[in-house]
């Protein structure tokens, strides 16, 4: 049972349209993160048994649940589309944890709502289970995310380039208020609608802000934290509209997400990206341009003159001082050095050039600083040596440095490679290597022999050079 709380159920009509998930033929299981459910003081047993099937799949509705599409607009590479919303997503309403903490819980792949825009509403399998995998791997991590509480394969095909199978993810979320919501009503000039959804915001996610501008900081400073662990992993959203940055700070919505194998800061996988917008290296620099537009939705309910303006301007400037501070933390602690100092950004930054000239992997590069695999990943070995030579002096007097990085540096990360391998499988109804690849995402600082092989990088026949958004 869920004991459901819907306080965004409780605003206006025009914040979203009550909308209900579409039943599907014949759900069947495919992944149920207990840890997540107890986190949420939701009964897990119920949730496998058929009534909690049912209400994963859309089929039923719980009671106290309210069903709703949300409305938001975005930028989307950087041009302006008044009206998105949800199109294949269906909140089914808020449950406060034992703990007090307020979730989301979302059905991803639904069906139609009046948002689909001519769309099916529906996901397919592929894109269901890289959810997944690696929102639940960049939550044991620690970078703020949506989490994944289900996976639901729905025994019906949707069409996209050929019949794929369905599935349908339940997502769980802080919220999934978005940059693109607020600028769904600054769009229409609705002041009012405006100040409600600042005003909710605050309360859910901001309790000791007390005006606009510090929403605008907190936003700021909550996206500083997730960007700068996005880096320090190599990942690469793909598709950093402002329709996909939460308010709360959480990452949201991997659609042609990936991580980088070998090191190239201008790195672009997503294949709708073809001007690298979206770019490893381009990432703070886009969270400054959306957090811009959110600061433009803002300035109206902050006095709209000019010093309402220069008020928003120096907030959203304040980004890269935060941005850089995390930076520095997370990438520090990479190298061992749990208390940096300013000079280290030059140890750090002189590595990354050398990784990138080298093409060397990111992940294994950090990870093998510990055992001193790392000067196995460059063919320039004397230029690695002459650099680690500096680093080594540099942490030679810090007793915690081989726990800050063990901390710091994971072992596996979610490969390009693996997780299509999971979902190959998992088209033919073989979940092993799905089932095997969440197990070692979920502790990935363990060094365990059996899962040696998902540390590797990927053969020449095996890289992926191309991700999908898979609408």
């Amino acid at each position: 049972m869920i004991r459901f709380d819907n306080s965004y159920a409780r605003l206006p009509e025009g914040f979203f349209t009550r909308t209900a998930p579409t039943p599907v033929r014949d759900p069947q299981l495919v992944a149920l993160n207990r840890p997540l459910a107890e986190r949420l003081g939701l009964d897990a047993d119920w949730l496998t048994g058929p009534e909690g099937l049912a209400m994963l799949a859309g089929n039923t509705l719980p009671e106290g649940a309210e069903p709703i599409a949300q409305a938001y607009a975005g930028h989307q590479f950087g041009g302006f589309v008044p009206q998105l919303g949800d199109g294949r997503a269906v909140l089914l309403g808020e449950v406060v944890a034992p703990d007090g903490a307020r979730f989301d819980i979302q059905l991803k792949g639904a069906g139609p709502t009046p948002f689909s825009r001519r769309g099916d509403g529906r996901a397919w399998l592929g894109p269901v289970l890289r959810e997944y995998l690696v929102s639940e791997f960049m939550a044991a991590f620690g970078i703020p995310t949506t989490r994944a509480l289900a996976a639901v394969a729905t025994g019906e095909r949707v069409i996209r380039e050929t019949l794929l199978p369905g599935a349908v993810l339940t997502r769980v979320a802080a919220s999934h208020i978005r940059v693109g919501t607020f600028e769904f009503y600054a769009a229409r000039g609705d002041k009012a609608r405006l100040q409600l959804l600042a005003d909710h915001v605050i309360a859910r996610h901001y309790p000791d802000a007390t005006t606009p501008g510090d929403l605008l900081q907190r936003v700021v400073d909550a996206q500083a934290e997730t960007i700068a662990g996005w880096m320090a992993l190599g990942f690469i959203h793909g598709v950093m509209n402002t329709d996909n940055m939460s308010v709360s700070g959480e990452t949201i919505d991997y659609g042609p997400c990936a991580f980088m194998d070998e090191f190239r800061p201008d790195k672009v996988f997503s294949s709708i990206d073809a001007t690298g917008r979206y770019a490893w290296n381009e990432q703070p620099n886009i969270a400054v341009w959306n957090l811009a537009q959110l600061a433009s939705c803002l300035v109206p309910l902050m006095g709209n003159d000019d010093a309402a303006v220069e008020e928003a301007t120096r907030i959203v400037h304040s980004f890269p001082e935060r941005y850089q501070r995390v930076w520095l933390s997370r990438f520090a602690a990479k190298l061992g050095i749990s208390a940096p100092r300013a000079e280290d950004e030059a140890l750090i930054r002189s590595l990354l050039d050398l990784m990138a000239r080298e093409r060397a992997d990111f992940t294994r590069t950090f990870a093998g600083l510990s055992d001193g695999s790392a000067r196995d990943e460059f063919t320039d070995r004397a230029a690695f040596d002459a650099w680690a030579t500096g680093w080594q002096d540099r942490i030679a007097a810090l007793p915690d440095a081989a726990a800050t990085m063990a901390r710091a540096n994971p072992r596996r990360i979610p490969r390009n490679h693996r997780i299509e391998e999971a979902i190959e499988a998992a088209r033919e109804g073989d979940y092993k290597p799905f089932q095997r690849l969440d197990s070692a995402l979920r502790a990935p600082f363990d060094e365990r022999a059996d899962w040696a092989d998902l540390a590797r990088a990927p053969q020449p026949d095996e890289i992926v050079r191309r991700t999908f958004c898979g609408t």
